[in-house]
């Protein structure tokens, strides 16, 4: 296998120089980490899962008109994306109340919202990503008002339209948190893309009959079967393969 220079190691993902000027491969790994990397394990073929599961979802929504960073899936646990300028927010959208937001608010988990709420963090590990306002975000240059305009509009397009992509297959969707970059098409030319990753590692997903979760929480909360509810939303997606997932080993890597 070709070796290629790694450029960043995250809890998640490992990224490497693409194959053309302007392209990065994603390598989605097994590691699993909550409650801002003090918690850290392992979950079984969740690379090789949410790779798929975030290429199908990227997909659809670039067929919709959500403009992504994703160009295709390279193999099992790999694919190519373009290089992107990552804005330094995460955008949060919530449809019913879990996790921190409930206790934030007292609310009894599983409340639903009167509407979809949106929140935004400061990505920073060091910092525990804490809760920030638009104010921060254009105060200090992370985004332009007009950057923020379009996030908002585009998270809320993606909500919608993975709320009832995902009640179709009997899933509903809590919550979701959103990175989006800036990619430059030239030295004057920028637009605002969808960019990381969407999959059971960044979104709450629980069984519409039964409010079973079928996402990253199984292994916050020492949950169990963290395996079985990633492939299962693989399956009602339709994407996990009938021989099950196929896992390639991870490739050499040149400091």
């Amino acid at each position: 296998m070709a070796r290629r220079r790694q450029i960043y190691e995250g809890k998640a993902k490992v990224l490497f120089e693409g194959p053309e000027p302007g392209t990065i491969v994603q390598y989605f790994k097994d590691d699993a980490t909550a409650f801002n990397n003090e918690k850290k394990g392992t979950i079984t073929g969740k690379g090789v899962l949410n790779n798929r599961i975030s290429e199908y979802l990227m997909t659809r929504l670039g067929d919709m008109g959500v403009p992504t960073h994703f160009v295709r899936r390279l193999n099992m646990r790999e694919q190519l994306v373009r290089q992107v300028e990552i804005i330094p927010v995460e955008i949060i959208v919530r449809n019913v109340a879990a996790g921190t937001f409930a206790k934030r608010f007292q609310m009894e988990e599983g409340t639903a919202l009167p509407r979809s709420i949106v929140e935004y963090c400061y990505k920073s590990d060091d910092l525990g990503d804490p809760l920030i306002a638009e104010e921060h975000i254009t105060a200090f240059g992370w985004a332009t008002p007009q950057d923020m305009d379009e996030i908002m509009a585009m998270s809320l397009r993606v909500n919608d339209y993975l709320s009832g992509l995902f009640m179709g297959v009997g899933l509903k969707l809590v919550d979701f948190k959103l990175e989006f970059g800036r990619l430059w098409e030239n030295e004057h030319q920028m637009r605002i893309v969808l960019a990381d990753e969407i999959s059971p590692d960044s979104m709450r997903l629980w069984d519409v009959e039964t409010n079973e979760k079928m996402d990253k929480d199984r292994f916050r909360r020492d949950l169990g079967k963290v395996e079985e509810a990633y492939q299962e939303v693989a399956r009602r997606l339709g994407i996990l393969p009938e021989s099950g997932p196929v896992d390639i080993q991870e490739p050499d890597k040149i400091q």
